[in-house]
């Protein structure tokens, strides 16, 4: 159903920023970490056609992503990031992933499995790429003119709500926090000639909303500025580290603040839930981090518990941003602006809506952590359906150790 067409991924700056700043952490406290990265299609049932047929093509894209390297003006990008260090660039100079870290395979029932094993500061950086290309392949074969007009459509369609976003805010205070938009969409994208005409259409058209994205690449192609700090595979590792479980949570917080010292200061809050997090994000961390990332749960709720926490540390919400990154569109994005506004800053990440919005349905792909140093690793998200291990065992001890109950 597919045929072979050119590099999907041309740069290794075509990245997620957060996956920079993780590899950094990783490479100067625990190089030697080893992780177990493990592929899942969520919705397997919707797709058009099964996974399976991309194989091949899959196949040949990842012998063209492990030739690349760093190219001397992107590593003077990197150099030029406050927060990157020169001898981490150094390393990037002579990075190249290894094609014998990650493996694909089928299924007699059309299912696609890709595994990753190796090195963190090799397997980790993998992610986003693989994502990336499983999603163009897939709908290469679904691609045509129609579809594109209809992706334009809705397009122009987000920028006509940009603009009355625009305009609404003008009424607001000199108080009032602005509304901020930033591309997150790199790993689901419909295409990546797709994801740069999106990016840059919204950031022409409001970049005062659309200023920034997760896209290294893009960012620096467009002038934007790079939005990104930790994913869930970060606080998961330390769950095999040499730390306490029950405080594994704390250690990576504290390795984070180690590593950047006050800069990339937004904390990922559902590795094991909201509340057991809220549990060890103490006056010292509140006070460290600049706010809180919501990637699962009723945004909500979510919110609300993060002021009252703040409040009752007897800091003023008003000091701290919350970011939210859980399936949103440009509605959803304002409706919370609107919301939270006068209680606390905001700020949105949006991905498959913004990158993949062609009225196809998009395929739920992820690719995780799932063991780490020869231990299983999970997060016990605060959505239904996004836990992701093999061992219930481990999943049981985790819930008890953090005093989360199991989902009804």
């Amino acid at each position: 159903m597919t045929v072979s067409y050119a590099p999907i991924i041309t740069s290794l700056l075509d990245n997620d920023l957060y996956k920079f700043t993780m590899l950094q952490a990783m490479l100067h406290q625990f190089p030697q970490t080893h992780g177990v990265y493990r592929f899942r299609c969520r919705n397997n049932k919707d797709a058009a056609y099964p996974l399976a047929d991309i194989r091949k093509d899959l196949e040949q894209q990842l012998d063209s992503l492990c030739e690349l390297r760093f190219l001397p003006d992107e590593l003077e990008y990197l150099r030029s990031l406050r927060f990157i260090r020169s001898d981490f660039v150094d390393y990037l100079e002579l990075f190249k992933l290894k094609r014998r870290f990650i493996t694909v395979s089928t299924d007699d029932k059309g299912r696609l499995f890709i595994d990753i094993e190796g090195p963190m500061i090799q397997a980790m950086f993998f992610e986003v790429f693989v994502l990336a290309i499983v999603n163009e392949l897939y709908f290469n074969a679904l691609s045509n003119d129609s579809v594109i007009e209809e992706g334009q459509r809705r397009l122009d369609a987000k920028v006509a709500l940009l603009h009355q976003y625009a305009e609404e805010q003008t009424q607001y205070g000199q108080d009032t926090p602005p509304f901020i938009v930033a591309d997150f969409g790199t790993r689901r994208r419909f295409s990546r000639r797709w994801q740069a005409h999106v990016v840059e259409t919204l950031h022409k058209a409001e970049s005062k909303i659309v200023g920034g994205t997760s896209n290294v690449y893009l960012a620096k192609q467009l002038g934007m500025t790079p939005i990104g700090t930790m994913a869930h595979e970060f606080m998961q590792a330390f769950q095999a580290l040499d730390v306490r479980l029950r405080d594994s949570q704390k250690a990576a917080l504290e390795a984070w603040v180690h590593e950047y010292r006050g800069d990339l200061g937004i904390a990922l809050t559902d590795v094991v839930g909201m509340d057991a997090f809220l549990r060890d994000f103490d006056l010292y961390f509140a006070k460290l981090f600049d706010g809180l990332r919501h990637d699962s749960g009723d945004p909500y709720i979510w919110g609300d518990k993060a002021i009252a926490h703040y409040e009752k540390l007897k800091i003023d919400p008003k000091t701290k941003i919350l970011t939210f990154s859980d399936g949103l569109d440009l509605g959803k994005a304002w409706e919370l602006h609107q919301y939270f506004k006068g209680r606390i800053r905001t700020s949105f990440g949006i991905g498959t809506n913004l990158t993949n919005d062609m009225g196809i349905t998009p395929i739920n792909i992820v690719l995780k952590l799932v063991e780490c140093n020869g231990q299983p690793v999970a997060k016990l998200s605060d959505s239904p359906g996004k836990t992701m291990i093999n061992n219930d065992t481990y999943l049981a001890y985790l819930r008890q150790v953090f005093e989360v109950d199991e989902p009804e």
